[in-house]
């Protein structure tokens, strides 16, 4: 379990402004901003590092590059689930080497195993899908429920009592949420192809009353 990490299933429908771009990051750079950060809370360390990477190149790999490398770290191209996995992992440690150690842990059903030339040798056990991530519980804890009314969403892949924020409830816990939340967005399951319940993840920052 994460330490303060929170997940929020809502609606597809609500879509978050875009936050202004920044450069790809060197290992040096990333040492220096996990020292930045350090005396930040957990979750306001999570949204600085996803606001961080966004205007990355976007991972157009239906498979995911990193998982098509079978590498940890694949940071010139980013799909949701990456930024998120990412973000999440700088966030917890102080070292670009003990982030890696952790995404064995958590990206992981299991534990990730590492060659010493750096390729991963089990990415079949990995969280493929997004639910299995709030199923799995290592991300932080489905605050949902807490929110207010919610909904219950039609199963598929195993998962039964899947609880979604709609979108004329977001309004009203808008203040509830905090900077580091990661947002599961619920894809309209007459739109599904292969079975998906979530169509997307995202990580909140919050400024005052506004939440990005």
């Amino acid at each position: 379990m994460l330490n303060s990490g929170r997940i929020i299933a809502i609606s597809m429908i609500l879509l978050w402004p875009a936050m202004p771009l920044n450069a790809f990051m060197d290992d040096s750079k990333i040492a220096s901003t996990q020292k930045e950060f350090k005396n930040l809370p957990t979750g306001e360390r999570i949204a600085r590092w996803a606001e961080l990477f966004v205007g990355t190149p976007y991972d157009p790999d239906p498979l995911g590059a990193y998982v098509r490398k079978k590498a940890i770290v694949v940071d010139d191209s980013m799909d949701c689930m990456y930024i998120t996995f990412r973000s999440t992992e700088l966030a917890l440690t102080t070292s670009p080497e003990d982030a890696v150690q952790i995404a064995l842990r958590l990206r992981f059903k299991t534990q990730g195993k590492l060659t010493a030339d750096g390729t991963v040798t089990n990415y079949d056990d990995r969280y493929q899908y997004a639910m299995d991530m709030i199923a799995s519980s290592k991300w932080g804890k489905d605050i949902t429920q807490e929110l207010g009314p919610t909904t219950q969403v039609p199963p598929d892949r195993g998962h039964e009592n899947v609880q979604m924020l709609p979108a004329d409830e977001i309004k009203n816990s808008l203040d509830n949420f905090r900077s580091g939340d990661m947002v599961f967005f619920i894809k309209d399951p007459t739109r599904r192809v292969v079975g998906e319940i979530v169509g997307h993840i995202g990580i909140l920052k919050r400024e005052g009353r506004e939440v990005f």
